[in-house]
């Protein structure tokens, strides 16, 4: 479905700058067909899994497919937050796009369950083959399509025995990167080889490879996810290796620059462009300050690109340093829409919009024709079965809402307006009822996952008819409103990030806004969303 637009012009033009996909779009593995260019990024625990993105100028990018959409590509009902789909990998060749992808079931304490497949089709956004299993020793795979036919698999490895067990003290249980032969029909053979442990910084993961003049290239991401991530390169005359260590090691880091308005610069893919020019991309987020001080990415993990060059044997910034330019050297206007407005008056979702985890969407919502009906499931902290329907944030601030007819029986269901991070960290505005009242109230998650605890801010009586709901974020600032009018308190919007809420739990995904919808007697209560709004025009 095309989304109905509030205004004939909702887009805004500007000189092409990075990030090149905004919101939540991390893990960016790049790859050209001809002059075709593909980007496809991590969706861990939002459904379909994988988004696939493509340009012709490098500049201006559309989605244009979310290939693991079907049971036997993808099932993530019982995954944990920021589980699900981690660092894919996309390549073409024999005729045909390969999809490396893991599917982690398990990423707190030693172990990591982390289980790694291939799928293969012959357009980007056609039917994806059943997937081969390959293997679970760690995750963030790559495929590489050699040019004497052989295909090799390659990726971190993880050592749950933890300090001092691995080959290399500097990466605990990033245990460096295994190498081994692969094909449709023997899966991985031969043997395994050990190509590299990384460097001093440490926790050493996304590797892919490539091939130029004789020399076998190994771009990595290391320093974990945040304000250290950087890109590294090593290379080696032999596919199994030794690897040596890039002069500078890193290639692309943020991590001496704290000032710069882009930060967490690391984890991408080199790709040689049509015209003979140089391209690498890379994972980045866009800090503001938080109410506490600290930076916070509103928008999530996002991802850059930036122009390499060549020289003896080496990539480097063509702009120099190790910073990636926020600018880039390209003539083509960037456009980023605005402002939108979405009526489900089609058959399919609207393609800006995901759900959680599971591969049956029909037992969270269906499309009437005239709206998106939600049918009530398991709570907000469901792992399993939750009716949330969201889009991503995309830039520091925005207004949406939502248009609602329902009317609850009891206090046990509630449909309503959602910022969402995870189960962990969230606000909401709900429609629910207290007594013989409507009532719209308003509940929080502060972020601590040992705890769990929600927080129930004011509740104010509902008028009949159909309910507007809406939200406006600014920065680390958000605000709910009932038909127009301001209710609750202003609340801390830097939550719905990476960086928010209490506790050590992993967070690695983005801010989403949208609608969800629970029925906690398990009865399937149903309720309808006519319309949904999203302005960065504020």
């Amino acid at each position: 479905m095309t989304p109905r637009c509030s205004e004939p012009d909702n887009s805004v033009r500007q000189m092409a700058q990075n990030p090149i996909l905004r919101g939540f779009n991390p893990d960016p593995s790049f790859c050209r067909v001809g002059e075709d260019y593909y980007i496809a990024t991590s969706t861990f625990e939002w459904y379909p899994g994988v988004q696939i993105h493509h340009s012709r100028d490098l500049v201006n990018w559309r989605l244009v497919a979310r290939p693991l959409n079907r049971a036997a590509l993808l099932d993530m009902r019982g995954n944990p937050d920021s589980g699900g789909i981690w660092a894919p990998c996309l390549s073409f060749a024999d005729g045909t796009f390969w999809l490396v992808y893991t599917d982690v079931k398990r990423l707190d304490g030693n172990f990591k369950d982390a289980h790694n497949y291939i799928t293969t089709c012959a357009s980007i956004d056609g039917a994806w083959s059943d997937p081969w299993y390959v293997n679970s020793s760690g995750f963030d795979p790559t495929l590489f399509h050699d040019d004497d036919g052989r295909k090799w698999f390659a990726n971190m490895r993880w050592n749950h025995r933890g300090p001092g067990s691995g080959i290399n003290p500097a990466n605990d249980r990033f245990d460096g990167i295994e190498l081994q032969e692969w094909s449709p029909d023997r899966g991985l053979f031969g043997p395994v080889y050990d190509i590299y442990p990384g460097t001093d910084l440490g926790l050493t993961e996304a590797p892919h490879l490539f091939k130029r003049d004789g020399w076998y290239y190994l771009t990595t991401a290391e320093g974990g996810t945040g304000y250290d991530h950087a890109v590294t390169l090593a290379r080696s005359r032999q596919i199994a290796g030794p690897y040596e260590s890039h002069p500078a090691k890193h290639v692309i880091t943020a991590r001496f620059d704290p000032a710069n308005p882009i930060q967490r610069m690391g984890h991408g893919q080199y790709v040689e462009g049509h015209d003979g020019r140089h391209w690498h991309s890379f994972l980045c987020g866009r800090p503001l300050p938080g109410p506490d001080g600290k930076p916070f990415c509103a928008t999530g993990r996002e991802s850059g690109l930036a122009e390499v060059e060549w020289r003896d044997g080496w990539l480097w910034l063509m702009a120099g340093g190790r910073v990636a330019p926020t600018v880039l050297p390209l003539d083509s206007a960037q456009v980023f829409q605005t402002e939108v407005s979405y009526d489900f008056s089609g058959p399919d979702l609207p393609l800006d919009f995901q759900w959680l985890r599971t591969p049956h969407p029909e037992r969270l919502f269906t499309l009437t024709g005239q709206c998106l009906r939600m049918t009530g499931r398991e709570s907000l902290g469901s792992w399993y079965e939750q009716s949330l329907v969201a889009r991503r944030q995309d830039e520091a601030s925005y207004r949406a809402g939502a248009v609602f007819e329902a009317d609850p029986p009891t206090w046990q269901q509630a449909i309503g307006l959602t910022t969402y991070y995870n189960r962990h960290k969230f606000h909401a505005a709900l429609i629910t009822r207290e007594g013989a009242r409507r009532v719209v109230t308003i509940v929080s998650c502060d972020g601590d996952w040992q705890r769990e605890r929600l927080t129930f801010g004011e509740t104010v009586s509902c008028p009949d008819g159909a309910v507007h709901l809406e939200v406006e974020v600014r920065g680390a600032t958000q605000q709910f409103f009932l038909n127009g009018r301001a209710i609750g308190a202003p609340l801390n919007a830097a939550l719905i990030s990476d960086e928010g809420g209490k506790g050590e739990h992993a967070s690695f995904t983005g801010a989403f806004v949208g609608m969800v919808a629970y029925d906690m007697t398990g009865q399937g209560w149903t309720a309808d969303v006519t319309r949904f709004d999203y302005s960065t025009r504020i």
